[in-house]
């Protein structure tokens, strides 16, 4: 894996394809391509294209699958994500189970994170917390 390598959640991406997305977001994602950071896994993909409409977003989503590093969900993954699932209903929420994955895939690959996700937000936190208890 490449050093400093960022994984770009569905979040993200969604702001980096809309016209009217964020331009602070769409920056970030575009500069993270350029730089070549720029990953994601087989959860966000599959975010991606379950929300995929028309064939001009289908053709940008196949020409990723062809450019953007891809961080492989392993089992030491999915273990992870179980752990954070507890952490987090034990903090006071309940998260998405994709969010769980993806943010859990980062985690293991020692990637960053670009998102603009709350919940990703919560799941960092309580990561950040049990690594300063533990």
């Amino acid at each position: 894996m490449k050093t400093g390598v960022v994984l770009i959640d569905t979040s993200s991406w969604i702001e980096a394809f809309r016209t009217t997305g964020r331009y602070d977001v769409r920056e970030r994602v575009m500069n993270l391509m350029i730089d070549g950071k720029a990953a994601w896994c087989d959860m966000v993909a599959v975010e991606l294209w379950n929300g995929a409409r028309g064939d001009y977003e289908k053709q940008k989503l196949k020409k990723l699958e062809k450019e953007i590093a891809c961080l492989q969900i392993i089992p030491e993954v999915w273990q992870k994500a179980r752990t954070l699932a507890q952490k987090c209903r034990e903090a006071g929420q309940t998260v998405p189970s994709a969010d769980l994955v993806i943010t859990a895939c980062a985690l293991f690959h020692r990637a960053g994170m670009e998102h603009c996700d709350d919940h990703i937000n919560f799941i960092l936190k309580v990561d950040s917390a049990e690594k300063k208890s533990g």
